[in-house]
């Protein structure tokens, strides 16, 4: 099952994608909610539902984030075979983690180019979403946890990440930087996560092409890891790691600039399109 979240930006309604790619309408089918439920449980009812029963939506109608921001977002650095060869690393022996101090923004809207921003960089990641809260979770059980996957864009300002007295929060967090969607793809709508095809392109170059079989941490390895750490909540969001051919990893080195166009998708997850703006004090 897909679903999605349709309308005008902050407020959003639930929806679901047909057999034939149409949108519907599955706020009536929730008692007028707004949000999407995460429960495997509850997906599992709402699958029961006959899509033609559900108002349709018109095909050029407005995607936000697949889910509701507010829950955290938890990154993992280093975890492509392929993308530690190209950084010349060695592969970590358990997953690194950091934080994105930012909500998940719209697979459309423009990314935000921060003021003074010198080294604005691109990663596309396979996400997991969280359905139920999870805390010190066996690898065995972990999948039981999942809402579903989706697609994700894990941009960064990589001169606030390393340089000077860089963090790698800062260099993470700026608003838009942390696009979901278009869809939530429930997790027993997906084979394997770990045989998805991921791409992207700057201004229709393609710089990433790989597949989420190069992941050195799986999915169930990385939920139980991080439950050890912190508890996982409904909502939250954990970007598993890029491939090769970012910015920083192009010779010569390669930044986003103002006008530039972002694409990327994950086979059977969607795509996203983003275009590079300076930042507007008023666009939030």
């Amino acid at each position: 099952m897909k679903l999605m979240r349709w309308g005008a930006e902050g407020h959003e309604r639930p929806g679901l994608v047909d057999a034939e790619g149409g949108l519907r309408d599955l706020s009536s089918a929730l008692g007028g909610s707004a949000t999407i439920p995460l429960d495997p449980e509850v997906l599992a009812a709402l699958a029961q539902l006959d899509p033609a029963s559900l108002p349709q939506l018109p095909a050029d109608t407005r995607l936000g984030a697949c889910i509701a921001p507010g829950g955290k977002v938890v990154g993992v650095g280093l975890n492509y075979a392929d993308h530690v060869r190209e950084a010349g690393m060695q592969v970590p022996a358990a997953p690194l983690l950091f934080m994105k101090a930012c909500r998940v923004s719209a697979p459309d809207g423009p990314l935000w180019l921060p003021p003074g921003h010198t080294k604005v960089d691109w990663e596309i990641e396979l996400a997991i979403v969280m359905g139920r809260e999870a805390v010190c979770v066996d690898e065995g059980e972990a999948l039981d946890y999942l809402a579903g996957f989706a697609t994700f864009i894990d941009f960064s300002e990589r001169a606030w990440q390393l340089e000077g007295p860089g963090q790698w929060v800062k260099g993470k967090s700026f608003p838009s930087f942390a696009p979901l969607g278009p869809y939530l793809v429930t997790a027993d709508s997906v084979a394997d996560p770990h045989d998805l095809r991921l791409w992207l392109e700057v201004n229709d170059e393609r710089l990433q092409d790989s597949n989420t079989g190069e992941m050195i941490f799986r999915v169930p390895q990385l939920i139980s890891d991080i439950s050890r750490h912190m508890a996982l909540y409904p909502g939250d969001v954990i970007a598993t790691g890029t491939p090769p051919g970012v910015g920083m990893g192009q010779k010569p080195q390669r930044w986003l600039a103002a006008g530039d166009r972002v694409r990327g998708g994950i086979a059977g997850l969607g795509e996203q399109r983003h275009e590079c703006l300076p930042w507007q004090p008023q666009a939030l």
